[in-house]
């Protein structure tokens, strides 16, 4: 059954995007590319870290966490984490499921990459600062945010369409309607925000786009990826001009 598996994720991979990833990284990484390589391309090892909303706090949930072997995330770790950001990690690569969007309800998870926190902590928010969350799409930042402190004023811009939507549903799922009316939501070019808006915000937070190499490897049409391999050389420049 394993055996059967792997060979059916192994069919999922795409060989253009994989052959240009061994060209790249092998280059730019050495012998540490078959350590990314092996992580890369075997989903069962992938792990996704629980971060809890405090809006709508599971106490049975934290609970079959901890029964489950789950680990609380950097407490005591950081010169900056609040009490009121918790965020659990199994030991052994596990997936929860996914809250299904439901309007009207608050969900109780975030489903994320721990590391995706890091960013969100070196900002240190505090209560009723104005922080800009450039490239906010889906929203797991702008969660993650809220879960350490109430902004006095939150923007969440994203220019992808499609992302766009996304945002709006994320900050549905998890946000309650008083704190709603402290959030801004745009679609606007994030390189011209600055002109746009000076010396408006306390904080930023640019989480750039990126080459998501690990869903792209992936994707199941290789003239698209072909197309992508081309479009990721002009990554550098849009995220220096956001920066």
């Amino acid at each position: 059954m394993k055996a059967k598996s792997e060979k059916k994720v192994a069919k999922q991979i795409c060989k253009v995007v994989l052959d240009h990833f061994e060209k790249e990284y092998s280059r730019e990484l050495g012998d540490a590319w078959h350590t990314v390589r092996d992580i890369l391309t075997s989903p069962s090892c992938w792990q996704y870290a629980v971060l809890l909303n405090r809006f709508n706090y599971p106490f049975e949930l934290e609970k079959d966490l901890h029964l489950k072997g789950y680990h609380s995330l950097f407490q005591g770790s950081l010169p900056y984490c609040p009490k009121s950001m918790k965020c659990y990690l199994s030991r052994t690569p596990h997936r929860m499921p996914s809250e299904r969007h439901r309007i009207g309800n608050l969900k109780k998870y975030y489903l994320l990459n721990a590391a995706s926190l890091l960013p969100v902590l070196a900002l240190e928010l505090r209560d009723g600062e104005k922080v800009l969350d450039l490239c906010a799409g889906p929203g797991g930042k702008s969660i993650a945010l809220l879960q350490c402190a109430y902004p006095g004023y939150l923007h969440c811009n994203e220019h992808d369409g499609l992302r766009l939507r996304w945002l709006r549903q994320t900050l549905e799922s998890f946000i309650p309607q008083p704190l709603v009316n402290v959030i801004k939501v745009s679609e606007l070019d994030g390189r011209e925000m600055g002109a746009a808006q000076p010396e408006t915000f306390d904080k930023v937070l640019v989480d750039a786009p990126c080459s998501n190499d690990r869903s792209w490897l992936f994707s199941s049409d290789s003239q698209n990826a072909a197309c992508r391999i081309s479009q990721r050389r002009n990554l550098p420049l849009l995220q220096i001009e956001l920066l």
